[in-house]
């Protein structure tokens, strides 16, 4: 069964199904092992607004259910990249940054992935930053300077846009979704949250 994860490294949400996810792909369980695409969604590519206050203030309130749900380490207000002084919350620069590792090496991109979501989660750093996102990819055993060339390239530019427009294409709406392909079908497994159990119980209901 290949699966197919539409997410955003800024998206809390899918911040918090990065562990019923790592152990998925752990272990399987019963089911044959699994192939994991990661495809970037999009959740608020192109912003050039500064977050005010009073709107970081309120996505912090919904970490903390994240952090409720899910168990996952959270910077703590005011020590986030919410709450630093003229940032602009453009999830479109860290997405391309997962497009470029996944064109430069397919075997990282999900550690990757999840090392920008520490950063920006657990650390509180400002993911938007090319220099930090080459940082993290360098950490990954990257050349920097062929992430850094690629990162910003108009090829990984489109990349990212195609990446955006085919999630749209197939109606998905939030984050994390995730789909399987399964016997020439592509089959709904969540929309949202998801814990292990659940999440297992939906793809073994597919097999």
């Amino acid at each position: 069964m290949n699966l197919i994860y539409i997410a955003d490294p800024m998206c809390s949400w899918c911040y918090g199904f990065g562990k019923p996810m790592d152990a998925l792909l752990a272990e399987p369980g019963d089911a044959a092992p699994l192939q994991l695409a990661l495809v970037m969604g999009g959740l608020r590519p192109y912003t050039t607004e500064t977050l005010a206050p009073s709107t970081a203030d309120e996505i912090f309130g919904h970490w903390r259910h994240v952090h409720e749900a899910s168990g996952q380490p959270f910077a703590s207000a005011p020590h986030t990249a919410l709450h630093e002084s003229g940032f602009v919350y453009d999830t479109e620069p860290a997405s391309r940054a997962t497009v470029t590792v996944r064109m430069l090496s397919p075997r990282n991109v999900w550690r990757y992935f999840k090392a920008v979501q520490q950063a920006f989660y657990a650390e509180g750093r400002n993911v938007t930053r090319p220099e930090l996102l080459a940082d993290l990819a360098e950490q990954q055993g990257l050349p920097r300077a062929e992430f850094a060339s690629a990162f910003d390239s108009d090829a990984m530019r489109d990349a990212t846009r195609a990446d955006f427009a085919q999630s749209q294409a197939w109606g998905v709406r939030g984050f994390p979704t995730l789909l399987a392909e399964h016997e020439g079908a592509l089959h709904v497994v969540t929309r949202g949250y998801l814990a292990e159990d659940a999440l297992r119980s939906r793809l073994a209901a597919l097999s």
